[in-house]
């Protein structure tokens, strides 16, 4: 391709079988993605973007639980960049986990880096995306992990599949928005618009011709494999006059549950099964946002589209289903809440707890210079640390045992107890300034760890969707209000919880989960609206090294990046 541009290009799609020692017959997934920039026409303008093989958003990759999947990654393009597996596991893989300056330093331009990584007793769907700064906006691509050769769905084979990727799309440079909000104090511009697989939908407009079409025939079954990949939104997800069973979240099988629509968290994904029923007909699938913020919400209320058109329908009209009001927390917390893993091994015991509060945090500014609430600078924080990104990644700062990069206390509790979810507490202001720190977690090998995650009210109560590299885990209990360690814990869920790497913690309340660390290595833990993460709304985890070499992380790989 002429110029840069993010090339994904398949070099090949589960071609080679070769025999190697941790799985006979596994197949070895070769990708290359050459990163760079590429001009697209999006809502009547031409706008320079960065893109995965000049495709927004990028093609899908598809492997098998149990491949080996090596991808070269080539960076042509203007800025530096990672990639993140979103939802894979990788275990003893931490040096391939992707977040810039947490397990690795970031590809510069002109550089290459190989991941190399195996998927291991993982089936459904993923994604990845890039990992630095707000490249995510355009830089991602579904992941489809099938099961093993010979091994069924837990449900009739549908008869085919389509992948959904829900994300956003701003009139200008993301790199500037991030840019102008960190410099200012405030958060980023809102998007322009929302995409269904890179495109707005007809009721935007200079989109009608372009919008993303599902071409079904009447009495089948088809898995439609959704991404959220948007930035800052959680999305409300209907087709008109069709049922929506779901059978996995975050490539975890669920209890089948049927609906006549979804939410997804951003940085989720989910498995839906349709089946069409109807005569003939268009049928928009449509998302609207879920917001919850309580002060100053702010997103375009627009409705985006895709069309699910039968076969040999002319001259209609697509019909439109009715969507939810954007706050209504009722239903999202209804959803969440009812969805049941298919099979559970929740730890009956823990031998860490922690109780986090999440939300947002003001930095004084001098004379009150910044554009934030009362001059100041908004920031995000877990028990009132914002997180600092160091200068070199973590995880070689821990294995090379380099001082000065981090430190061991991030706090267990929080520093004060209050009244955490009424809006704007009255705390001393000294209160609402969290502490800026390079803090992280240290847990024992195959420890079971429980965290409540409290939201808290300082500038706003809202849904934050939290997701945990490196494990997944059990949502054991959520709920309204302030978390009671005395009377909650009762009423949690240890049989069939559902089992998630991304979790929304409702809007003025909290959530609790647990999981085993079993997987040693460092991994990072924030929120995935995009603008919070760049307000430092995020933290990490060090697990460390088990009994024995199967249960240790090994010595990084060739060609990791350097600072």
């Amino acid at each position: 391709m002429a110029g840069m541009s993010i090339m994904f290009k398949l070099a090949s799609l589960l071609s080679l079988i070769s025999v190697i020692p941790w799985a006979a017959y596994a197949t070895v997934v070769h990708q290359k993605f050459i990163i760079g920039t590429q001009k697209v026409t999006r809502l009547c303008k031409e706008q320079e973007i960065v893109t995965v093989n000049g495709h927004f958003p990028g093609p899908t990759l598809y492997a098998r639980d149990n491949d080996n999947v090596i991808v070269l990654v080539e960076n042509n393009g203007p800025y530096n960049v990672t990639i993140h597996w979103h939802g894979v596991r990788q275990l003893r893989t931490c040096w391939a986990d992707g977040p810039a300056y947490i397990t690795q330093c970031p590809i510069t331009p002109g550089n290459a880096f190989t991941y190399n990584f195996r998927i291991t007793e993982q089936e459904g769907t993923l994604w990845w995306h890039a990992h630095v700064s707000f490249l995510r906006a355009t830089v991602h691509g579904a992941l489809v992990i099938y099961p093993r050769f010979g091994k069924p769905y837990p449900f009739p084979k549908p008869a085919a599949e389509f992948p959904v990727i829900l994300g956003e799309w701003w009139s200008a440079n993301v790199e500037d928005v991030i840019a102008d909000a960190i410099q200012r104090g405030v958060l980023p511009l809102e998007s322009d618009a929302y995409t269904i697989n890179g495109q707005p939908g007809d009721l935007y407009e200079c989109s009608a011709n372009d919008t993303s079409r599902i071409l079904v025939r009447r009495g089948k079954t088809y898995l439609i494999r959704m991404v959220n990949a948007a930035m800052n939104h959680a999305f409300f997800v209907k087709i008109a006059e069709h049922k929506l069973k779901v059978v996995a979240v975050d490539a975890l099988y669920t209890k089948p549950y049927t609906t006549d629509q979804v939410l997804i968290q951003p940085g989720q994904t989910m498995d839906v099964l349709i089946t069409t029923s109807k005569p003939s007909g268009l049928f928009y699938m449509a998302i609207r946002v879920y917001s919850s913020q309580t002060r100053g919400g702010r997103f375009i209320n627009t409705t985006t589209t895709a069309i699910l058109e039968y076969t040999g329908s002319i001259n209609y009209v697509p019909l439109m289903p009715a969507l939810p009001p954007f706050d209504d927390t009722q239903f999202a917390f209804k959803f969440s809440t009812d969805q049941k893993s298919l099979r559970s091994s929740v730890p009956q015991r823990v031998d860490e707890e922690m109780v986090i509060t999440e939300g947002f945090g003001l930095l004084t500014c001098p004379n009150r210079s910044c554009e934030g609430f009362m001059g100041g600078r908004a920031v995000g924080s877990f028990n009132n640390i914002s997180f600092l990104l160091p200068n070199i990644d973590i995880l070689q700062a821990y294995y090379h045992g380099i001082d000065g990069v981090f430190t061991r206390d991030f706090p267990e509790n929080p520093p004060l107890i209050f009244n955490y979810t009424q809006q704007n507490p009255p705390l001393p202001m000294s209160f609402w300034e969290p502490e800026l720190g390079t803090k992280v977690k240290v847990l024992k090998f195959n420890s079971k760890v429980q965290i409540v995650f409290q939201n808290t009210g300082i500038l706003t109560v809202e849904n934050h969707p939290l997701h945990l590299h490196g494990h997944d885990f059990y949502v054991v209990g959520q709920g309204f209000g302030n978390y009671n360690p005395r009377t909650h814990p009762a009423h949690f869920n240890l049989k069939d919880p559902q089992k998630l790497n991304t979790v929304g913690v409702p809007t003025g309340g909290w959530a609790a989960i647990r999981f085993t660390a079993n997987n040693p290595g460092v991994w990072l833990m924030h929120c995935h609206f995009e603008s919070h993460t760049a307000l430092g709304f995020e933290m990490v985890f060090i697990v460390e090294d088990g009994a024995g070499s199967f249960n240790s992380l090994p010595p990084p790989p060739p060609g990791l990046p350097h600072c």
